[in-house]
């Protein structure tokens, strides 16, 4: 196998987070194969995750503090607005130093750019006739509804092979008129050798305390599910902006003696193995790491059925449990069927182990492997 540099190019090198967990890992998975890897940041995290002790890959931050998004050109103007080119021309200087790296790579270098903020700054750059794989991490509906939807049509229309995490949204982009599109699953974050003995009455959730995680559904979800199986606990692991609001509904539902709010988690393992059931309740997501690694331990799922990669991951009624987006009483139904049955809680989570290993992380660096020979060809 071709030993390359390989570039990801990032909104940050290490913001806490699904993006920034799959781009460290599958960067330390690339240099464990013998590639020289390089980790670009185009501005400092808000909420640093640890890379580690020496990780095998370098990494730089364009900026030391966030710049200010892209101006609109005055309609008059156009490109020719002064504040637009002026903005440009600091862009092209911010990104000299990635362009001067791009520029010393060996021959069949790649460069892959996870978000289309950081696809704007490769735009400018030097990519010195290297291979570019733009990606989208997240499902072709969430960015339909967002401001991003325009800019991947823009960004990643001329890249060499724009990736999205499913067949299904691959499909989706396609009928927008990208030629160019092929799609990447997320290799399983942890291959555990000890999985939950799913013998504790805890279903466990993890994420950030956002809006788009729909943790405020859950607790709905679960006012119904807890009352029903009474004695089991909702153990919910993480930090975010709707923290002290999802408190309060739950004193307001009544639910303290049943949900523990465990805050943010290093220790992923210990979280799942002490837990008999996950569940997810976004609104949106991508390839969810958070259900790849629940049932790598074992654990059967209960989720929304947002996106594709959802239903790319679990096999409804056989590895898992899904309910249709947002109906919280169908998910409170799925809880209550793992729950209240231990002989089927035992037999999905054991299928979910198995079934997940079709991601795992030797797989998908073989797949990475084989899509730099054939853009290379």
């Amino acid at each position: 196998m071709t030993q390359r540099d390989i570039f990801f190019v990032a909104n940050e090198v290490n913001e806490l987070g699904g993006v920034g967990r799959w781009q460290i890992q599958l960067a330390r998975l690339l240099a464990e194969r013998g590639h020289r890897v390089r980790i670009v940041g185009i501005a400092p995290p808000n909420m640093p995750m640890d890379l580690g002790e020496n990780p095998p890959f370098e990494t730089l931050t364009l900026y030391s503090r966030r710049p200010a998004g892209r101006r609109t050109p005055r309609k008059l103007l156009g490109k020719a607005d002064p504040a637009v080119r002026r903005q440009d021309a600091q862009m092209r200087a911010a990104v000299e130093p990635l362009s001067r790296l791009l520029r010393a790579a060996r021959p069949g270098a790649v460069i892959v750019v996870t978000q289309v903020w950081a696809m704007e700054w490769v735009a400018l750059a030097d990519t010195a006739g290297h291979t570019v794989i733009g990606m989208s991490h997240e499902s072709f509906e969430t960015s339909r509804k967002s401001s991003r939807f325009q800019r991947v049509l823009k960004y990643y229309a001329d890249v060499d092979r724009l990736l999205t995490l499913t067949q299904e949204d691959a499909d989706s982009w396609a009928g927008e008129g990208l030629t160019n599109v092929g799609f990447m699953p997320n290799p399983l974050p942890l291959v555990p050798t000890e999985p939950s003995l799913r013998t504790e009455k805890v279903v466990t959730g993890i994420g950030r305390l956002s809006h788009e995680k729909g943790v405020d559904m859950l607790l709905d979800a679960w006012a119904e599910a807890v009352a029903k199986q009474p004695g089991w606990v909702l153990r919910i692991y993480g930090r975010g902006e709707s923290e002290a609001a999802l408190k309060r509904q739950c004193t307001e539902l009544g639910l303290d003696s049943s949900v523990e709010w465990a805050g943010q988690t290093e220790d992923v393992p210990r979280a799942l193995r002490s837990s008999s059931v996950f569940v997810m309740s976004s609104r949106g997501e991508g390839f969810p790491l958070a259900l790849l690694e629940a049932m790598a331990f074992g654990l059967p799922c209960a989720a929304f059925d947002c996106a594709p990669g959802v239903h790319e991951i679990v096999n409804d009624g056989e590895d898992g449990l899904l309910a249709r987006p947002g109906n919280t009483s169908e998910l409170a139904r799925a809880l209550v069927r793992l729950m209240s049955d231990e002989e089927l809680r035992n037999s999905m989570g054991e299928r979910a182990r198995q079934n997940i290993q079709r991601y795992s992380p030797a797989a998908i660096v073989d797949r990475w492997e084989a899509l730099f020979d054939f853009l290379e060809r």
